[in-house]
């Protein structure tokens, strides 16, 4: 992954640019449109409408990185995973572990912290279906790299989903593509560790693909590994 970016990049400019991409004319058009048409218990509520920026600890030594931002979630409220069932279960998760300051997340000004974590996505606009195209993901990867670039503190890096784990196994060029598998470890080329857990989707959590004493695991090893 480049490391040469010039030193006045931050990540508060990676999060101007973020909010105001309009680089994907297909999750414009979808999350706009999602925003214009709120679900019926969440009528009266003004949608953030725009990609989502990344937020949590700069000098996190854990990152996670998801998939995209829910429609009516993270696109709703402007704040990853934030007021959407997975969110329920990564910020419970992280609560446990000790990396955020509560165990809910409604809405970007609930008070909640995250300490010694950071939080972003492979996609940054809610896309149809939860299903980014290829593009799309090349089109968003520039912000993440540029996010991992300026986290220089981070040494592991949880992906939540495969979509997420191949996301950074391209931002760092390995070859072949690593297996995903949850709780999967793979080094990276700068020392840090790519960490993959099962997304904590309703799909997976309600058939019990993903388990709370499974996703412990992934943060408790998370903090083995930047102990070491």
């Amino acid at each position: 992954m480049p490391s040469n970016r010039v030193q006045a990049d931050s990540l508060a400019a990676v999060h101007a640019e973020v909010t105001s991409c309009r680089r994907c004319p297909r999750l414009v058009q979808w999350r706009e449109q999602t925003a214009a048409a709120p679900r019926a218990s969440y009528v009266g509520q003004v949608y953030w409408g725009r990609p989502v920026p990344g937020f949590g600890d700069p000098d996190a030594h854990l990152a996670i990185v998801g998939l995209a931002p829910a429609a009516h979630g993270a696109n709703r409220t402007g704040r990853m995973f934030t007021g959407d069932r997975s969110g329920d279960w990564l910020f419970a998760a992280l609560h446990r572990a000790g990396y955020a300051s509560q165990p809910t997340s409604s809405d970007r000004n609930d008070g909640l912290r995250l300490h010694d974590a950071y939080i972003t996505a492979a996609v940054h606009c809610a896309p149809p279906a939860n299903k980014p195209d290829p593009a799309e993901r090349a089109a968003c990867a520039p912000y993440l790299t540029r996010e991992l670039e300026l986290l220089t503190g981070v040494r592991v890096i949880v992906a939540l989903g495969q979509f997420a784990c191949q996301s950074v196994a391209g931002l760092y060029g390995l070859r072949p593509q690593p297996k995903f598998g949850h709780l999967a470890e793979h080094e990276l080329p700068d020392g840090r560790t790519l960490l993959c857990s099962y997304h904590p989707s309703q799909q997976n959590t309600f058939t019990g693909v993903l388990t709370e004493p499974m996703f412990d695991a992934v943060f408790a090893r998370a903090r083995e590994l930047h102990r070491q």
